[in-house]
């Protein structure tokens, strides 16, 4: 069999605009991002694409972005799962920082390792802290140890990964056409699972809002064919690549 996976990055958000360091924090679409979230529904028309399970984190701008894409296509009454795994990244006490203040503070290097090391996370949030997950009620379920303080992507990997084999590869194996709308990290971290991307290399992938990505998977769930990003993008590639390529250089 050969599964189809489109993996969509959420539109552009509030704090995606004004350059802050987002990871847990709530922050909703801008103009911007909308209008990308409905484009995104048309590549997936156009590409012959058509979803039948949809997967989000917890967290606003990725349920938007997908109830936006999905209305586009008359699509809004499909079965959605969600999970606080797909969740974006918790960048600890970065998170509600300017990247280029922070990059001013801290030094380039130390803030690339941070944004983009595979294994060195930011400074944790205290437990008090107000930003600390524990007080959001959607996490009220879970044991507050298991809520992330501060995450690197190697953190994001190991707590994404059992919900892709347990929640996301059992619909691909019933034959469903999955789209998992969620974030820059949680969706590298499962690129860097199918694609079979170093530790090292990780680090040089941008994902630009609101493009989808289309995989093509073998009984094995992983790709059917090797090919570089860029050439699984729906819709224009060029204003894809430029989009990545923005995401690059939010730091400097």
């Amino acid at each position: 069999m050969t599964a189809r996976l489109v993996l969509l990055r959420h539109g552009q958000s509030t704090w995606n605009l004004e350059n802050l360091f987002t990871g847990w924090y709530d922050a909703d679409l801008t103009d911007q991002g909308r209008a990308e979230a409905e484009a995104a529904g048309p590549a997936m028309a156009d590409a012959g694409i058509t979803p039948t399970v949809l997967h989000t984190s917890l967290q606003v701008r990725a349920i938007r972005t997908a109830n936006l894409a999905l209305d586009a296509m008359g699509l809004l009454w499909l079965p959605v799962r969600r999970s606080w795994r797909l969740n974006e990244r918790h960048y600890g006490q970065l998170q509600g920082q300017n990247k280029k203040e922070a990059t001013e503070q801290f030094g380039k290097e130390q803030v690339f390792e941070w944004r983009r090391s595979y294994d060195t996370p930011p400074e944790p949030l205290d437990m008090d802290d107000e930003r600390h997950p524990r007080f959001d009620p959607r996490y009220a379920d879970l044991p507050p140890d298991v809520l992330p303080r501060s995450e690197c992507l190697e953190d994001v990997v190991a707590r994404m990964l059992p919900y892709w084999y347990d929640g996301i590869v059992p619909d691909l194996r019933a034959g469903h056409t999955v789209l998992v709308v969620a974030h820059g990290n949680s969706l590298r971290a499962l690129i860097k699972h199918l694609d079979g991307i170093s530790d090292a290399d990780i680090a040089e992938v941008n994902l630009p809002t609101g493009v989808p990505m289309l995989y093509e998977l073998d009984d094995a769930m992983m790709p059917a064919e090797a090919k570089a990003l860029p050439d699984r993008y729906l819709g224009d590639a060029e204003a894809a690549k430029a989009a990545a390529d923005a995401v690059a250089r939010q730091a400097g």
